[in-house]
This record gives C-alpha cells, sequence and structure tokens, in this order.
C-alpha cells in the first residue's frame, strides 16, 4: 500500500505532530508499505529554516526509508494568527498540486491540527480519486478561541462550517482521543467513521536512565530537584502561571526547567528576568534525539494547560514520553482523559490548572517525598508500555486497510 500524508511538520521539527507522523510512518515501512509525505521546509516553531533547507518549490530526501517531498511556503515564526493562516495555506496549496505528481498512491491522509492541509489532502483525494483519512489532533476552531488568537464571530462561524464540511467528506476520521470522537459525534458526524488513535512513545528510546553529567554541569543544574516542562511554549500553556509558582517556592534546591520553543518564550523568559527569578532555566527547542536526556535530567515532569473546557479533551503527547522515562507526572489540566490516565495509572498527581499556590505546595510535597516519587515513577514506566507507538501505528494501518478495500 502507498500511503501519501500531508503535513506541515515533519522532522527535524520536533513538536508532537512530527514525532507522531515520524514514528507511524517508520513503522509502516518497516511492514514494506510505501510512505510519501508531503511537508514544507522545517522551521517551525520559529519560522526560520533549519541548517542545510531551503524554502524550495520542490525537493525530494528519505528520511529512515520515508519519503519526505518538501515544498515552497510562507515561512513565519509560530505567532499572529493571520501570518500563521498565509503559511497554512500556502502549504494548503503547494502540498495540493506536489499530491498530483507522485505516483500509484492508495489512499491520501492529512492531519490537524490546522485543517488548511486537511482541505488541501480532500481536494487531493477528490482529484486523485481516493479515500481521504483526516486525522484530527486538535478541535479547531475551537481551540483558537480558547486561547484567544481570535475573538469568537462571524470568522470562526465560517471556519467552523469548513471544519464540519471535512469530517463530512473524509472517508474516514482518526481522532487522537476519544473525547474528540464524542464531540464529533454530538455535531452529527457518524461514529462508524470514527476511529481512535492514541498518541504513545517509542518505548525504546523514551526509557529511565540516570541524568547526564555533562548537560548538569554545563546549564548549572548540579543538586537541583528539577521540574521539567518539555514542549511548545504557546499560548495554551498557562506557563506564566509556572513563573508565579517559582516565584512562591523562592530560592531553594527546586528549579524549573523549560526547554522548547514557541510564542511566548520571548515573554517568558523576559518576565523571569523581572522578577528576578534565578529557579528557572529556559533551553531552546533540541533535537529529537536528545530529547530523552533531557527528560532523564527531570525529577518530575510538568504538563499543563489553561484551564478551560477545551483542554479536558486533550492528552498532550509529552504525557507518554513522560511516561516512557520512567517519570512522576504532575499534571495541571482540566479533568479529562489525560487526568484519568494519570491517576488511573497512579502514575503522578493530578492539580488544578493555573494555580500557582496549588502548583508550588505540590511541587514541595513531592520534593520532600522520595518514596511517594518512586512509586510514580514505576507505575508510569509501566502505564508506557500499554501506549507502544508501534501498538497505535497498527491500529491507524488497519484503517487505511480498510478504507482501500471498499
Amino acid at each position: 500500500m502507498h500511503i501519501l500524508f500531508l503535513s506541515d511538520n515533519f522532522p527535524p521539527e520536533t513538536n508532537a505532530p512530527a514525532s507522531r507522523l515520524y514514528e507511524h510512518a517508520s513503522h509502516w515501512v518497516r511492514l514494506d508499505h510505501q510512505v510519501t509525505v508531503i511537508t514544507c521546509a522545517p522551521n517551525f516553531p520559529q519560522g526560520k529554516l533549519f541548517p542545510g533547507y531551503k524554502n524550495r518549490w520542490y525537493m525530494m530526501e528519505y528520511v529512515n526509508n520515508i519519503r519526505v517531498i518538501r515544498v515552497k511556503t510562507y515561512i513565519t515564526a509560530n505567532e499572529g494568527f493571520l501570518k500563521r493562516t498565509l503559511d497554512y495555506m500556502s502549504f494548503m496549496i503547494s502540498g495540493f498540486f506536489a499530491g498530483l505528481f507522485q505516483r500509484n498512491i492508495d489512499v491520501v491522509i492529512a492531519t490537524s491540527p490546522q485543517f488548511f492541509a486537511a482541505v488541501g489532502g480532500w481536494l487531493l483525494a477528490a482529484v486523485r480519486r481516493k479515500p481521504f483519512i483526516f486525522e484530527v489532533r486538535d478541535l479547531w476552531p475551537a481551540s483558537i478561541v480558547t486561547v484567544g488568537a481570535m475573538q469568537d464571530g462571524f470568522a470562526i462561524r465560517l471556519l467552523e462550517k469548513l471544519e464540519l464540511f471535512l469530517y463530512r467528506r473524509a472517508t474516514a476520521i482518526i481522532t487522537v482521543t476519544h473525547s474528540f470522537k464524542a464531540d464529533l459525534i454530538e455535531r452529527g458526524i457518524s461514529g462508524d467513521k470514527i476511529s481512535v488513535v492514541l498518541n504513545g512513545v517509542d518505548s525504546e528510546h523514551y526509557i529511565p536512565q540516570p541524568k547526564n553529567h555533562e548537560l548538569l554541569a554545563h546549564y548549572q543544574l548540579e543538586g537541583k530537584f528539577i521540574v521539567g516542562y518539555l514542549g511548545t511554549h504557546g499560548l495554551s500553556h498557562a506557563l506564566d502561571r509556572v513563573l508565579e509558582a517559582a516565584e512562591i517556592l523562592g530560592e531553594n534546591d527546586i528549579l524549573f526547567l523549560f526547554v522548547g520553543d514557541g510564542a511566548e518564550r520571548r515573554r517568558l523568559i523576559q518576565a523571569a528576568e523581572q522578577k528576578s527569578l534565578t529557579n528557572v532555566r529556559f533551553i531552546p527547542s533540541q533535537p529529537k534525539d536528545l530529547m530523552p536526556s533531557w527528560w532523564g535530567l527531570c525529577d518530575i515532569a510538568l504538563i499543563c494547560l489553561k484551564n478551560t473546557p477545551v483542554f479536558s479533551t486533550v492528552i498532550p503527547s509529552k504525557l507518554f514520553e513522560a511516561m516512557g522515562m520512567g517519570l512522576p507526572i504532575l499534571l495541571a489540566l482540566p479533568d479529562g482523559e489525560a487526568a484519568r490516565i494519570v491517576r488511573e495509572m497512579r502514575a503522578g498527581v493530578v492539580i488544578t490548572p493555573e494555580q500557582p499556590v496549588e502548583l508550588a505546595k505540590t511541587v514541595l510535597d513531592l520534593y520532600h517525598d522520595p518514596a511517594r516519587r518512586e512509586a510514580m515513577s514505576k507505575a508510569s514506566r509501566a502505564a508506557a508500555l500499554q501506549f507502544s507507538r508501534a501498538e497505535q501505528a497498527e491500529k491507524m494501518l488497519a484503517v487505511c486497510q480498510i478504507v482501500v478495500r471498499k
């Protein structure tokens, strides 16, 4: 089977969509399927080309036996709604035309969170007369309104109509949470065409490991109890509240480590400087193959989002990576699927989002209770083995095979 996949994120970018696609596609090619990924030149989230790449109209490379087609797009940083929309629409157009020239494809898949890529995928599948699978990673545009990037109004109503159009026209839909599936069914989409393929973890790559002493020394982290936030620093993550918790805790051995990039990173660094916080470190985005070493520095994995109902439906992919590393989880999310996983697996603590006093107190409690952390660590690693990325890739492949046989 030849799978054509449209996604505007792919390695060497390290965000969740890029990692999920790469790990799924790597598994599929090991099973002797052909995978062609249409994407853009790597630039997320800073809007700057990665070394060795150019923003060309068409460039082909092979990444771990995955055929990757990179197309020209309007490149901008991951900030500012209008510019990002132009970025998305340019990929929709260039990705569609690149897809016209791919031979012997059997199925077209396109992924969100933004769904202009899905528009290109649907149109391409229609022209090529192939089944179209829409992978839904986020309830976009609802999440746009939630983070305040756009006001609810006429434009949002139009985007919602486009969203429902794509759901209805898709041959099959794959959601990354059961809550997303329930939401689509409530809005009139047939549950028969929706499959749930959760995020997962490469359990051979993300494994418990001792702290890297070179990294500890280089970044002056020795002797610190490290609360790690690894991932995108965006509008939805409420990281300013984490800085408030750091300010409450003050001077001691506890340090908050931020690794990643995003629209809010610069502002957060400025805020930390204004508060004269010495118990935080900001590390820029790191290559994917180094992420286990950074996770390995952490004593607690912090995963947080804003306190809004939309995010009760989300399961952040970093949850599975942190569990793979055997880390105690400190989850600051609205009560939902992610919270249920952490509670049922006894892998960590769930607290109220955007409550810096509660966050600070919970961190301090865990700092003083190594036995509790050890129990959570063992439970976390055991839980990760139930969310193998290979198993999830098999589920998604099964959906592809079903729609191709129809």
